[in-house]
Formats: C-alpha cells, structure tokens, sequence
C-alpha cells in the first residue's frame, strides 16, 4: 500500500518549500475505475490524466491522497466505518494506481476537523493552513455558489482576492477555458482551487507552468463546520454543500465584496 505522511508534515512542506498540492480522494478513485461522481461525469481524458499524473513524481508538486492506509482509530465512528468499506473494495485499485517509490502527502489537511474523534488538533492545524497565504495575493479557482471566504475569516489575511468562478458540476468539459484564463494571471499569484476532480488536473498543469497551485477542496465548508463546532456535516446557507442533504440548492448572493472579486465566469 501507499505511504502516506501525516497532516503536519504535509503542511510544514507547503509552507516551507511554497510546493503546490493535487489531491485525491475517493472522488478521483471512482473516476479512474470508468464511474461517476456527484458532480462530475466521468471523462476518458480525466480518468487517463488522473492516473498519469497520480504516478508522476515532480519536483515541488505534492501528490496528496487519503491517509486510511494504516489506521482509521483518529477518525470518528460514521467516517470510520465509510473507510472500512471504501478499502474492502477498493484498496487493490489504490495500490494499482499509485507508486511504492512515491512518498504521498495527505489529501485530509484540508479537512482537519469533522472527521477526526479528537479535534483538538484543528485549531493549530488551521492558523497553519492561513499562512499559506498569509500577505499573498491569491487567486480562487471555484465552482459557482462555492463562495469560499465568504462570511468568514478564513482569506482575511491575504493581500488580495480574485475569483474565477467555474461550473459547479462537470467542470471538466470547460478545462481548457479554465486553464487558459488562470494562465494569464500573475505568476507570483497564489492558486487556490475547489473544484471537484478538475481541480487536481489544473493544479498540475498550473505547476508545470510555474505557479504554486493548491488544490483545497472542502477546506471553507470544513472551516465554517469548524466555527459552528458542529459534530457532524451540515448545510451552509449560502454555500454549496455535495456533502449533505439538500446542500446542492443554494440561494443567490448579493455580496458586492464578493461579486467584485470576480474576474472571470466560465
């Protein structure tokens, strides 16, 4: 099986070595065994570049995937449970597609808190994630009705803010529409990107173009469940939530702070 390092190494190359990230998860299992997902279809050209690049090692570029492998005793009873199952079917497909002579980061940093019994790693572990961008002008890569920062302090330390807001569901079939747009940004920008499977391809083509780019996934719902010291997933008003009931049909926002940080609609 692949060796996995754990949430603070992962973090402390990041913020040390200013890496990019591309993570997997069982999202991007799924679409490398010819499936669907949620909110993405599957796709030849994305399972067969989910595979390339999850066998790749390449300079800076971080491979994250989910820490299971040794043990689930951190995480809580319901998650625990779902990795149980998950690996019953699919850990002969994680040990295919990855490399032995590969180290793998953990996919989790950016979820450091609903899934994990003790939790009182989550405050250290996101004041760690904050100075990633900390004084950085950054650039979110986000499907519509993502919204991530808003109505919390999660970019307040950033320098600035722009967004390319993207298709919440399928945002593959508008790749290249998407990676030509973020390709004429500035180069000392700051990537961040939320976008499902997408997100871990343009992390890499970002990164071979010579951008620091970190795929964040579920990082602001994780944040705001965080804030509410919820113990289990729950709908954000405002957000789009794949995770939980009803979580895909979120309202309209008049947030001029938030709509002026918008640069691109694809």
């Amino acid at each position: 099986m692949p060796k996995v390092v754990d949430t603070l190494t992962t973090l402390d190359k990041i913020l040390n070595e200013k890496c990019s990230l591309a993570r997997y998860g069982d999202g991007e299992l799924l679409i490398m065994c010819n499936k669907n997902v949620n909110f993405q279809n599957y796709d030849f050209e994305l399972a067969t570049r989910l595979r390339e690049i999850l066998s790749t090692e390449t300079d800076n570029l971080m491979l994250g995937i989910p820490n299971v492998f040794v043990t689930l005793d951190n995480f809580e009873n319901k998650d625990k449970d779902y990795w149980i199952r998950n690996l019953a079917m699919n850990r002969r497909m994680w040990s295919k597609v990855t490399k032995s002579n590969i180290k793998y980061y953990d996919a989790f940093f950016s979820r450091p808190y609903i899934i994990y019994k003790n939790k009182s790693n989550s405050v250290k572990y996101f004041k760690m994630i904050k100075l990633i961008w900390n004084n950085r002008n950054i650039i979110i890569v986000e499907g519509e009705k993502s919204r991530l920062g808003v109505g919390n302090d999660l970019f307040d330390n950033a320098k600035s803010i722009k967004r390319i807001i993207c298709p919440s569901e399928n945002a593959y079939v508008k790749y290249n529409d998407i990676l030509n747009t973020v390709s004429k940004q500035n180069h000392e920008d700051l990537i961040l990107i939320a976008l499902g499977p997408t997100a871990t391809i343009l992390t890499f083509d970002l990164h071979q173009l010579g951008y620091q780019a970190i795929d964040i996934g579920h990082l602001d719902i994780e944040y705001e469940w965080f804030l509410r010291n919820v113990q289990e997933k729950v709908k954000i008003e405002g957000k789009y939530v794949n995770e939980v009931e009803d979580g895909r049909n979120v309202e309209e926002l008049e947030d001029k702070y938030y709509i002026n940080q918008i640069i691109k609609v694809i």
